[in-house]
């Protein structure tokens, strides 16, 4: 990245002060009436994109203490879900890592310590397609909130809602395409209730992130699922390969006697796993307090960086909102940012490679070349490192980047990543990319545009994104109902820390 004194002569994004003379202090005694002028014209911005700060309303979303939610629970720590037992779906999306796992990539099956979460989690040497870098292309996106999505899941949008109808989460009964589905646009009759339903399908059916090289080797999505199903349940192919039995805890949630081979389907797995993302609603957050009235709720500071959120480049903002839309933060669609590309890549035509086009595999579409989907900001200061492979371990690199992408592409700084993340192709994808964003620019199509920013403006807009914060997700005394500590099954755990661990 560049550094703050390489930045373009600026003209600038006008930061605005409070009106001299009203005070905090003078306004709280006055019950808040005398609003500053910063505050009547973030007010007037709020009131233009039509914010109310509650992303959730409208929704149905369960509690952590649902019983479909407290039986996912316990399916997304365990490693009898992964193919070879040595990865679960919390090896890359602890609720104490923010929904992720704290790395610039994961690494999911083959760790060098299995129990180990975070900082330190490596592939062992020698095992398949070892090369001492990390082993999934990219990075490990939050599951906070993952209930307020109605259009798509994953970075590529793979998972798809055909409907997209607002507030339902993608269970509008038009339809869900997944990869499983035959061709691009067509629903998956087995996808699930809801986006998060269907997304809960694929991890396991991953090489690369649970299944393990050689469990169910060649077999199709369907086969490795009913595979551990039938594990779980201890019946059929899966019978005797575990210990535990998971029936008791089936029959409870679904509230229901039923036999193991009934109950302990994939379907009512990964209905329960996304029971207990969806329950993952993190949005009490400091701005959303200021969004419904509560002057004093964020900084001055905070106040600034929202003016330029908010504002259009050409009344000197920068225009964020555009594509980090409403009160969730994203319109959900995809765009090509050129963001520096380090690790393996998804290859050109999912072949090994260092590239990766995102949507436009999906698609194939020329305007999605390199495009990767709009995330939601919700909780941003603690689900780093940022962009689809975690290329910048900084709000105020990605930001940045987005203000000045061609800048900051020439200026990225290696150093800010961990020695074993691959970057002997990074320059190259990065600029290929990075002329696809200026092609896609002439040609008029919806990207970044090049933005003047100051260093204060920069770290006025990063005070704003840490007003974006539910305070919960940095208590772990708050966030303990949705950790797993059930020593009875296999839930060993450890997260890493800069000195020593935690067991979970």
């Amino acid at each position: 990245m560049s550094s703050l004194h390489l930045l373009l002569p600026l003209a600038l994004l006008p930061l605005l002060a409070a009106c001299s003379g009203s005070s905090g202090a003078a306004n709280a005694a006055a019950g808040g009436s005398k609003q500053s002028a910063l505050d009547r014209q973030l007010r007037s911005l709020i009131a233009a994109r039509g914010l109310t700060g509650d992303p959730a309303a409208g929704r149905e979303l369960p509690g952590i203490d649902d019983p479909l939610a407290q039986l996912g629970k316990r399916l997304f720590f365990t490693k009898a879900l992964g193919g070879q037992f040595d990865s679960s779906c919390a090896s890359c999306h602890h609720p104490n890592l923010g929904g992720g796992d704290d790395l610039v990539l994961p690494t999911g099956v083959d760790a060098e310590v299995p129990h180990l979460l975070g900082p330190g989690r490596r592939q062992a040497f020698g095992t398949p397609g070892f090369d001492g870098g990390p082993t999934v292309p990219r990075n490990s996106p939050t599951t906070f909130n993952l209930g307020l999505y109605d259009s798509s899941m994953f970075w590529d949008s793979r998972v798809e809602s055909l409907g997209k109808t607002p507030g339902m989460n993608g269970g509008d009964g038009l339809g869900i395409d997944t990869p499983d589905s035959f061709g691009f646009g067509q629903a998956d009759p087995a996808a699930g209730d809801n986006l998060v339903m269907a997304q809960a399908r694929f991890p396991v059916t991953s090489r690369d992130e649970m299944k393990g090289y050689f469990f169910e080797f060649g077999s199709w999505n369907d086969v490795i699922r009913d595979h551990l199903a039938a594990r779980m349940g201890g019946y059929g192919v899966g019978a005797g390969e575990i210990s535990d039995s998971w029936l008791p805890y089936f029959r409870g949630a679904y509230d229901s006697l039923g036999s193991a081979e009934e109950l302990i389907t994939y379907e009512n797995i990964s209905r329960a796993i996304a029971e207990y993302q969806r329950s993952q609603v993190f949005v009490d957050n400091p701005w959303f307090d200021y969004v419904k009235g509560a002057d004093f709720a964020i900084s001055e500071a905070a106040k600034r960086g929202a003016v330029l959120f908010y504002s259009d480049p050409a009344a000197g903002g920068a225009g964020c909102y555009q594509c980090h839309t409403g009160d969730f933060f994203t319109d959900e669609q995809h765009y090509t940012l050129a963001m520096p590309q380090v690790g393996r890549g998804k290859g050109d035509g999912h072949l090994n490679g260092p590239e990766d086009y995102g949507r436009f595999y999906e698609t194939g579409h020329p305007d999605h070349k390199f495009a990767f989907r709009t995330p939601n900001l919700l909780n941003v200061a603690v689900t780093g490192p940022w962009n689809h492979c975690g290329s910048y371990t900084t709000l105020e690199a990605v930001i940045y980047h987005h203000c000045q992408p061609v800048d900051a592409v020439a200026n990225y700084d290696f150093n800010q990543l961990p020695p074993e993340v691959q970057t002997t192709y990074t320059l190259q994808v990065t600029n290929d990319a990075l002329n696809q964003l200026l092609i896609y620019r002439a040609s008029g199509v919806k990207t970044i545009q090049d933005v003047p920013v100051t260093p204060q403006g920069l770290a006025d807009l990063v005070e704003f994104l840490h007003t974006l914060t539910d305070p919960c997700v940095l208590d772990p005394d708050c966030m303990e109902p949705w950790v797993q500590r059930d020593h009875g099954f296999d839930q060993h755990l450890l997260l890493a820390h800069d000195q020593g661990g935690e067991e979970l």
